[in-house]
C-alpha cells in the first residue's frame, strides 16, 4: 500500500540561498518591506497527494514546475523521527507575496515517495546537511538540490518553526526546494516522467499527463 501523510503539511518558502539572494532586492519593496524573519510556510493540502509511481493531471494552458524536497515526517513532541522524498508541484508564478493556494494546491500537486527513512538511518537530523538530492527527467539529469546551501538548516529550521507553531505527529514539513540559476524550476510537460532521488531514501517518480476535459 503506497505511503501518504497522517497529517499536514507544511512547506517552506525561500529557505535555499540561491532563491533568497536572488529575491533579497525585492524584499524592502511593500507590502512586507523587510525580509521576514520567521520562516515562510503554506499549506499543500490532502487533494494534492499523489503517491510513487502515481499520474498528475497537467492544467490545461499553464506552465507547470517541479521542485525536488525533503520533507521531515514529525513524530511526538515536534521531532522529526522519518525522512522521505516529495515532488513539490506548482503552477509557475513570479511572487513570493501571500501565495495563491490555486498554484500549489491543484489536485495531485505533492508527488510523494514510495516511503519515509528513519532519520537515524540517514546519520541523525545533524547528518541531512550533507544531502543530495537529484531530479531527473526520463532519466535526463535536471538540477542537484543540496542541503549544506539551506538558509535555516533542518536543526534551525524546526526551532524557529516550533517558535509559532506546534507540529504533530504524522504532519510533514518540507524543508523548501532551490531555484535554477534563472529563479525558475524545471517545468514538464505531457509524457514526462519525473524521479527525485537521494542515497538512502526511496525515490519518488510520477508521471505527468494532460488534464482531462468533460464535455
Amino acid at each position: 500500500m503506497s505511503w501518504t501523510p497522517g497529517g499536514t503539511v507544511y512547506g517552506t518558502l525561500l529557505n535555499f540561498q540561491r532563491e533568497w539572494a536572488l529575491w533579497r532586492p525585492r524584499m524592502d519593496d511593500k507590502p512586507y518591506v523587510a525580509p521576514p524573519k520567521a520562516p515562510v510556510l503554506y499549506v499543500k493540502t490532502a487533494n494534492t497527494f499523489t503517491p510513487h509511481g502515481g499520474r498528475i493531471a497537467l492544467p490545461a494552458g499553464e506552465a507547470v514546475e517541479v521542485a525536488a524536497s525533503l520533507g521531515l515526517v514529525m513524530g511526538a513532541h515536534g521531532a522529526p523521527t522519518h525522512a522521505v522524498l516529495v515532488n513539490d508541484v506548482s503552477v509557475a508564478h513570479d511572487s513570493y507575496y501571500r501565495p495563491a493556494i490555486r498554484f500549489r494546491n491543484r489536485d495531485g500537486f505533492l508527488g510523494l515517495g514510495a516511503e519515509p527513512t528513519p532519520i537515524e538511518a540517514l546519520g541523525g537530523v545533524e547528518g541531512l546537511a550533507g544531502l543530495e538530492i537529484e531530479l531527473r527527467i526520463h532519466g535526463v539529469h535536471k538540477q542537484t538540490t543540496a542541503l549544506k546551501d539551506l538558509v535555516r538548516g533542518v536543526p534551525q529550521l524546526l526551532l524557529d518553526v516550533a517558535e509559532f507553531m506546534s507540529l504533530q505527529p504524522g504532519d510533514l514539513l518540507l524543508v523548501g526546494s532551490e531555484a535554477l540559476a534563472d529563479g525558475t524550476r524545471p517545468r514538464v510537460v505531457a509524457g514526462d516522467a519525473v524521479e527525485i532521488s537521494a542515497p538512502g531514501l526511496k525515490p519518488a517518480v510520477q508521471v505527468f499527463e494532460e488534464e482531462e476535459v468533460l464535455s
